[in-house]
């Protein structure tokens, strides 16, 4: 059992407590509340208010001025550690019930994650994921709302997983869920590292910081436990270098002990050398390639037998949102992608062009979320105009930012020579029109940036929005 570092004590902790929360919304009689300093709120405004709702004890890093006799206060140094471990004993650490491996980079997370679950239920054996786009527990789907959830959810569904009898679980693990210490008291019997590149940096301080908190995950890694890193990437090097776990590697271009070779690529797939083994896989793209040396890396490190691993994996589908395709009538392909990150984006679009003949029009449709990271708006900008040969620049999710003045911010990394080819329609359905109306025969249509997104967060408001389904529709009544 995981224990907490207590700095001083107000009242008894001789008392019997009914939940655990860190929402005062959610505190009842006899709850526990955790007072935890987050980005946009301090919970520790909300003491008193979970006191008057019955809380019986107080978890926090600084202790009110009013003390309130009959509840106990418990003060320490990182309430989100204390949140944490507190979780993982409170659900009675299932986490060390199950083999958890933690999927963690800029890109790919997703992907990883979801098709070593698809893998391992083909494969006969029980298995949960924790992702951006769902949570499942065995066929038992559940919504996800973060990348990586907080303490409590996680812990919450890690002992569904265990009691419905699941052997694996693979989680993302995202740089905030580490720096907010969501994945403290967890027991990884492996790690993953997929790449890095600029995100997040309206969160962190800069790129350094980004890095450095992704390879605390590893760091902090059992000498039990795996380290699978691309070795491809500069930084997989740095994730590796404190690490007490088992190093492996994975690369495409360099030797690793997981290595892949593209033989062949179309829109429909991709001929594979893994390992000396040849095999067809239903998921385009050098990005891909790296995706599924992680996932057979990853496989054969969890005991996995190497045929049935490849053989499985040449009928694993892409995930939604991920490279999410269809041709319409009039042969016109239409491509929806979450890709969100310049080096995304970069990648997306280097696939599209190494398989296109250079005949047809590439028209990609971007934009940029609102209150995030406005460093790459500009870079988002010169990728998609010098890699397309037509660029609709539009509104992804502006949330509480004016969507014209982050569409300006894009439009200032577009090299003068790709002016002519960019046009710019705030409406997100307006701009996906715009590009089907555009598209001739075989010509292709990449909507970027908001994948599996089902809606369109506008002044904190959720609107529905399906790119994939928009375009489907677009194209089937404007090219009749």
């Amino acid at each position: 059992m995981y224990k907490v570092t207590i700095e001083s004590v107000v009242g008894s902790t001789s008392v019997a407590i009914n939940n655990l929360e860190f929402d005062s919304r959610k505190v009842s009689l006899n709850d526990v509340f955790v007072a935890i300093k987050g980005t946009l709120s301090d919970g520790h405004q909300f003491i008193k208010k979970a006191a008057d709702q019955g809380a019986l004890a107080i978890i926090c890093e600084t202790l009110p001025e009013d003390i309130v006799n009959g509840i106990t206060y418990i003060q320490v140094s990182d309430s989100h550690k204390a949140l944490a471990i507190m979780a993982a004993n409170y659900y009675g650490n299932p986490s060390e019930e199950l083999k958890l491996v933690g999927i963690t980079g800029t890109n790919g997370k997703t992907t990883v994650s979801s098709l070593l679950y698809q893998l391992f239920k083909k494969a006969g054996m029980e298995a949960g994921l924790l992702s951006t786009v769902k949570i499942m527990v065995g066929d038992v789907e559940y919504k996800a709302t973060h990348t990586t959830p907080d303490s409590l959810t996680i812990n919450k569904y890690l002992r569904k997983m265990v009691d419905a009898g699941a052997e694996f679980c693979f989680m993302e693990v995202s740089s905030h869920g580490i720096h907010q210490k969501r994945t403290e008291a967890l027991h990884f019997v492996g790690g993953v590292f997929t790449n890095l590149s600029h995100d997040h940096l309206d969160y962190h301080k800069d790129f350094a910081e980004y890095r450095d908190v992704k390879k605390s995950f590893f760091d902090q890694l059992p000498k039990t436990a795996f380290a699978l890193v691309n070795i491809d990437d500069k930084n997989g090097v740095v994730m590796l270098q404190n690490t007490k776990a088992i190093k492996k590697t994975y690369a495409l271009k360099t030797y690793a002990d997981y290595k892949a070779q593209v033989l062949e690529s179309q829109f429909t797939g991709q001929l594979l050398k893994i390992n000396n083994q040849e095999l067809w896989v239903k998921l385009i793209g050098g990005f891909n390639a790296y995706n599924l040396l992680a996932i057979y890396g990853t496989a054969q490190l969890l005991g996995l037998e190497k045929l049935e691993t490849l053989q499985i994996m040449s009928t694993l589908d892409s995930v939604g949102g991920r490279f999410q395709y269809l041709i319409s009538e009039k042969k016109i392909t239409a491509i929806v992608d979450y890709a969100h990150t310049p080096d995304a984006l970069k990648n997306v679009l280097e696939t599209i062009n190494s398989i296109r003949t250079g005949n047809e029009e590439v028209i990609t449709v971007v934009g940029c979320g609102g209150d995030r990271d406005a460093q790459k708006r500009p870079l988002m900008g010169n990728i998609a105009a010098s890699l397309s040969t037509k660029v609709v620049f539009t509104s992804d999710n502006p949330r509480t930012e004016n969507p014209e003045k982050i569409i300006e911010q894009i439009e200032t990394g577009v090299p003068a020579e790709h002016y002519k080819k960019t046009i710019s329609i705030t409406n997100r359905k307006e701009a996906i029109k715009a590009a089907c109306q555009m598209a001739n025969e075989n010509d292709i249509i990449l909507i970027a940036g908001k994948g599996h997104e089902t809606y369109q967060e506008i002044n904190g408001e959720r609107f529905d929005f399906d790119d994939f389904k928009i375009v489907n529709q677009l194209l089937a009544t404007l090219n009749k």
